[in-house]
């Protein structure tokens, strides 16, 4: 007999009355203390081993709880992903006036992209006004599998999301390396026939890679070694960019 209605989840001071909620937020709550065992969980929340078994496999499922390298509960990826998304207003905001600078300082079209699930997102740009340009009109869904915003995106996430991703990608592990070494990226063609590009992280208060800052064009104008004609100054707007979010966020407490 399943007995998990009795249950008293004691994380929780403050039940809703819906049970299977309240017990998927006491395992969140008691896992912000970090990296924690099934055997924990159950002495920390009150939940019946069997239940919270079942429960974590779900939370896992969804990514809002992981495991570590010792099988132990973390937080998932999927909740910095939400936290995120919840600042992305500011993010947009604070990305157009930066995207401008961008694109005059290198002559070229600049994006803003966000990862979405499988994808990544344009959720800001500016356009190169004249000549021969790469439009990425914002909303436009690219895939996480090719192109420099997507190396960014993924160069610095967890083990298994990184194995996950670079599954069908055309950039390798090497690739990524080098992209977290120097703390840029670039692709020739990895999208578009014709098209480079170049990109750089912008992180969250937190310090997690949150989006990525791109320009784009074609090769015969960026070069076939863009990082070297670009790399610097797109770097330069993407931390701006970084510095203006973590003051809005210090701002906002």
């Amino acid at each position: 007999m399943d007995t998990s209605e009795h249950e008293t989840p004691q994380a929780l001071h403050t039940p809703s009355g819906v049970g299977v909620v309240d017990k998927a937020a006491a395992i969140l709550d008691a896992l912000e203390a970090g990296p924690t065992s099934l055997a924990e969980l159950v002495s920390a929340t009150g939940i019946a081993r069997p239940t919270l078994h079942r429960l974590a496999s779900a939370l896992v499922h969804h990514r809002l709880v992981g495991r570590d390298l010792q099988g132990r509960y973390v937080l998932g990826s999927r909740l910095s992903e939400l936290a995120s998304a919840a600042g992305e207003d500011r993010l947009t905001a604070a990305a157009g006036p930066v995207l401008s600078r961008l694109r005059d300082a290198t002559g070229e079209s600049s994006q803003l992209f966000r990862r979405q699930a499988d994808a990544r997102v344009c959720v800001a740009s500016a356009e190169r006004p004249v000549g021969l340009r790469d439009t990425i009109p914002v909303g436009t869904r690219l895939s996480m599998k090719a192109g420099s915003a997507a190396q960014v995106l993924l160069a610095w996430e967890d083990n298994e999301r990184l194995v996950e991703g670079l599954n069908g990608a055309v950039y390798t592990p090497t690739v990524l390396a080098a992209v977290r070494r120097r703390g840029w990226a670039q692709s020739l063609g990895e999208r578009e026939p014709g098209v480079a590009s170049v990109s750089a992280p912008v992180r969250g208060p937190s310090g997690r890679v949150i989006a990525a800052v791109s320009i784009s064009g074609p090769i015969e104008r960026l070069t076939r070694q863009p990082g070297r004609v670009h790399a610097e100054t797109v770097m330069r707007h993407a931390h701006n960019l970084t510095e203006l979010i973590r003051t809005t966020h210090t701002q906002a407490r």
